[in-house]
């Protein structure tokens, strides 16, 4: 989590939320109530939100749904990933991209995403955003260094 502070709530209260929801699905997978399963959540806070690339993705999605220019969403995003300490990143939108009749694709990049490499630190992501006119693809590659 980038927030887990959100999640905990005051006094636990939020993960007995999701330990309720979870055992709520258990029981309805399973058709019966479940008492003698233990569920135990760890939340562990990400150290930099910037450089996972789920979270610039789901992020990107949100700026988009709330009706954002896209070009300074992700304009911004890469700005704050490369401030971060990433060694590159490319991030591309496919869709009816501000609504526009016909789908394209649009791709931006800062600093090196070598894809061919193997032996290379890369975080990938793909989140879909849905917006008034249709479906958005975010796809985020960030280069990270290595440890």
């Amino acid at each position: 989590m980038s927030r887990p502070g959100v999640v905990i709530g005051r006094g636990g209260s939020g993960i007995e939320e999701v330990k309720k929801y979870v055992v709520d699905i258990i029981e309805k997978a399973r058709g019966k109530s479940v008492k003698d399963i233990k569920i135990d959540f760890r939340v562990n806070e990400i150290k930099n939100p910037e450089l996972s690339a789920h979270l610039v993705a789901t992020r990107v999605a949100a700026e988009l749904e709330r009706r954002l220019p896209h070009r300074r969403v992700v304009t911004k995003a890469l700005e704050r990933i490369m401030q971060s300490g990433a060694l590159g990143v490319k991030i591309v939108l496919g869709g009816r991209i501000n609504g526009a009749e016909i789908s394209r694709v649009e791709k931006f990049q800062d600093g090196s995403v070598p894809t061919q490499t193997l032996r290379e630190d890369i975080d990938y992501a793909q989140v879909p955003a849905l917006l008034k006119r249709g479906y958005v693809g975010v796809k985020v590659w960030i280069h990270k260094k290595q440890e």
